[in-house]
């Protein structure tokens, strides 16, 4: 395999970046209806609408604020253009996080909601990094230079951990993970609290194979999010060790 991993369409070539990212999204709002039927859902289907919506303009500002931050030394130099092209999953469930919260507050509801989109959002992670994976180093979702086993040349000749690859087998694990405990009875949202706890300190940890540019601290942007996750869900998280 050859990487970029392209495809011809009218004399021009595309990624299959952008492929993955739309279908990604379409298995995963799909999968989220499927699930939805076989459970009696606590919020409306109004105020369902207005948390995705929050979800989704809380991802789409999360998601490029985090981007940015990940190179801080072009920071004064970026341009709209720039800015929309930029973005990353850390900083999309982190701002989905914060948006869901707001309008929660906004429309007055006071119960957990995020167990659902649990599965949706692990599936839909897994078809998108599917799409990084095939665009080798022309997307930042690749390691440094290595000896393992499973180093790859993602298209400038060095041996790189496939980080994007990683991802796709993490994604994997924790869908089982979660199939697994799916009749554990825990308090409602703490399928979503696990969830983001355990992604966002597998983030944490991969951040050190990949080339970042640090932001403070030497860690970057991606570090320090998932330090701030971790931080926000610790009293969770003494409670789920203990109960798991």
């Amino acid at each position: 395999m050859t990487f970029p991993v392209q495809f011809t369409l009218f004399d021009e070539i595309y990624h299959w970046h952008y492929i993955f990212e739309v279908f990604a999204f379409f298995v995963g709002v799909r999968l989220y209806y499927f699930l939805k039927k076989g459970i009696e859902d606590p919020i409306s289907d109004e105020n369902r609408l207005w948390i995705m919506l929050g979800a989704m303009l809380g991802a789409l500002i999360g998601s490029r604020v985090i981007a940015v931050l990940e190179d801080p030394a072009h920071i004064r130099q970026i341009s709209f253009f720039t800015l929309y092209q930029s973005k990353t999953i850390v900083g999309g469930l982190l701002g989905g996080l914060f948006g869901v919260e707001l309008i929660k507050k906004i429309i007055g509801v006071k119960i957990a909601s995020g167990d659902i989109y649990v599965v949706p959002i692990i599936v839909a992670l897994f078809i998108g990094r599917i799409g990084c994976f095939l665009m080798g180093v022309d997307e930042p979702v690749f390691g440094k230079e290595t000896s393992f086993f499973m180093g790859m040349d993602l298209g400038d000749g060095l041996k790189r951990h496939p980080v994007a690859l990683y991802e796709m087998i993490y994604m994997v694990l924790l869908l089982l993970f979660f199939i697994g405990i799916r009749k554990k009875e825990l308090l409602n949202g703490d399928r979503f609290k696990l969830f983001m706890v355990l992604y966002f300190l597998y983030r944490f940890g991969i951040e050190f194979i990949k080339p970042y540019q640090p932001l403070v601290l030497n860690l970057s942007s991606i570090h320090w999010s998932a330090l701030f996750i971790l931080l926000y869900y610790y009293k969770f998280i003494i409670r789920i060790v203990k109960q798991l």
